[in-house]
């Protein structure tokens, strides 16, 4: 057993890292360059030292899902690493380090090289996050013998079966569906609407988590988006940010509005508050042909073997940031049950953090007694090379 490990867990649009033994910080795993600022990148979390954030331009080490410039990369964990972040010294703490389901291996066999051969790691973990959550949940949930999985993450949302610890690979779904698609929906909508924002994806996205919800019953809420003046209790105002009194927008009602004579900028949001979120549950609003995360989660569980059944629906753990849209949860359990057997009980978790449920699980993981024999060291690859990788880590 170890005092403490090095968890890394490797986002599409945010990094999770920290030692086991402490708090966990949220970094954005990009880097970006400013209008104002030409000549410096900010490298993760040095965006918060940008003066002026509009018109912000994100380098992704992440494409569609998976990591594919290497160079951005590597200038992320150098400064993640670095002594102004999360300072480690990989010579004797061990690295726990996330990759997404079905990860090429061409990938896998850069990450483990990159790891072992620049950062010398003594020894390294390489999981899925999904994994990392379900060992959360059923450490919290003792006697738990299926665990469903809902990562609604930047670039996919995927949902994963867990029977007895294991993932079985034929239930995973991926939707083409995340918080990546939402933000450019919501900037085309605005676009075309009200006010020319392509450019402003930091700002949008800020927009979307400060005022997007999910709807309980579209249909009545658009209802409610067409009625005018006080009838309409969906519309809001989004003040924009000017970047020297306000650095992050926020809503307001109309009448605060019109009380307001500071003349800053607004948006008008009405029904794309709860429009955008919609997505996630009917992908084909955006013109992909693919499930919802409902439907996809009970054609999921349906892939399983019949005992489990009951196990699963009674078990699904949401994770990842567009979770985090109030009512998510509340609309996930409604159109699961409308779609599960009567039968079976449905039950829908929402942690109290599900951006960093998946890194607490490798926190709790580290600590298991036989740890050592997930892991593997520097001399086991020396020795063998990447396929003892290949054997030792399920993913």
């Amino acid at each position: 057993m170890i005092d403490k490990a090095y968890i890394l867990d490797n986002g599409g649009f945010t990094a999770k890292v920290g030692m086991s033994s402490a708090k966990p910080r949220v970094i954005p795993n990009s880097v970006m360059k400013a209008k104002s600022e030409r000549r410096r990148p900010f490298i993760a979390d040095q965006v918060e030292e940008c003066r002026d954030a509009s018109g912000l331009f994100y380098i992704l080490p992440f494409q569609k899902g998976y990591l594919v410039n290497w160079d951005i990369q590597k200038t992320i964990w150098d400064h993640i690493f670095g002594k102004d972040c999360c300072p480690v010294n990989f010579n004797e703490t061990p690295l726990i380090v996330t990759e997404p389901y079905f990860n090429f291996p061409s990938i896998q066999e850069a990450m483990t090289e990159i790891f072992f051969e620049e950062y010398e790691c003594q020894s390294l973990l390489r999981i899925n996050a999904g994994d990392l959550s379900n060992y959360h949940y059923t450490s919290n949930n003792p006697g738990t013998l299926a665990c469903m999985v809902v990562d609604v993450g930047y670039s996919f949302s995927h949902v994963t079966p867990y029977i007895k610890g294991k993932k079985r690979r034929e239930g995973i779904k991926r939707i083409d569906v995340g918080g990546k698609a939402l933000t450019n929906h919501l900037k085309d909508i605005i676009s075309y609407r009200q006010l020319h924002v392509m450019d402003e994806t930091y700002v949008i996205n800020q927009v979307k988590e400060d005022s997007c919800f999910v709807s309980l019953d579209f249909m009545a809420d658009m209802e409610v988006a067409r009625k005018r003046g006080n009838d309409n209790t969906i519309v809001r105002d989004y003040v924009l940010p000017d970047f020297t009194s306000i650095r992050r927008g926020f809503l307001r009602t109309l009448e605060e509005t019109s009380k307001s004579t500071d003349g800053e900028q607004t948006l008008r949001m009405n029904n794309e508050r709860f429009a955008v979120p919609e997505i996630l549950f009917q992908p084909s609003d955006l013109g992909v042909q693919q499930m919802g995360v409902a439907e996809a989660i009970v054609s999921s569980i349906n892939s399983c073997p019949k005992e489990t059944q009951p196990h699963l629906y009674s078990n699904i753990v949401v994770t990842g940031g567009c979770s985090l849209f109030p009512n998510f949860q509340k609309r996930l359990l409604q159109d699961v049950r409308k779609l599960a057997p009567d039968e079976f009980n449905v039950r829908v978790t929402l942690p109290e953090n599900p951006l960093t449920y998946a890194w607490e699980g490798g926190a709790l993981l580290s600590k298991h007694p036989e740890f050592y024999s997930f892991v593997v060291t520097k001399e086991e690859y020396e020795e063998e090379g990447l396929h003892i990788c290949y054997e030792r880590f399920d993913v």
